[in-house]
């Protein structure tokens, strides 16, 4: 009798079976994981979110138009890259109707990432690139410890700075240039 042999589980299903503190995500071929964000990364997160939710999907104060979701898992190829930014949005016009499951599948117009000691190297070595891969249009970097926010463009395929802000400026940002940002508004 030949023992049956035990298949190993698939990366997406690695992925799955993480535990609920965890956020996993698949770069390259490769799972990484973090811990949830700590308490000022998630702050920051929260009033960046809360900002642009009332003036880009609500329509308060700003043009409305965009959908904008805190820790989407964007699924770019299949579940061959999963990827988790800390906020992303969308133009409602390429993403009409929000997936009635987890997996967003069409590439975000803009993402954000907040980096912190445990995050700050894969997010702009390993995230970056893949963004840029897959034609995301915006990509902001907010460092909360340094009050710092960076904002890029993708042109050609390639990322180009176009605002370097830090502490307590306040900001028209694209693509949410149409509102003034506060970023003291960002920091514990």
């Amino acid at each position: 009798m030949v023992a049956a042999r035990q298949l190993e589980p698939t990366l997406y299903q690695q992925l799955i079976d993480l535990p609920e503190n965890l956020v996993g995500e698949i770069i390259d071929g490769r799972l990484y994981t973090q811990p949830r964000p700590a308490g000022p990364d998630a702050v920051t997160s929260s009033a960046l979110g809360a900002d642009l939710l009332f003036s880009f999907q609500r329509g308060r104060g700003g043009p409305g138009g965009w959908w904008i979701i805190d820790e989407p898992e964007l699924h770019l190829v299949h579940d061959s890259e999963v990827l988790v930014p800390d906020i992303a949005g969308w133009r409602r016009e390429r993403l009409p109707k929000i997936p009635r499951d987890h997996r967003f599948e069409v590439v975000p117009d803009w993402v954000c990432e907040i980096l912190s000691p445990n995050t700050m190297r894969k997010d702009r070595i390993n995230k970056m690139p893949v963004y840029a891969k897959y034609g995301v249009q915006y990509l902001w970097l907010i460092d909360p410890i340094a009050q710092t926010l960076e904002i890029f463009h993708l042109e050609h395929g390639q990322w180009t700075v176009i605002g370097l802000y830090q502490q307590r400026q306040v900001v028209q940002a694209p693509p949410f240039d149409a509102i003034d940002l506060n970023l003291a508004d960002l920091w514990v």
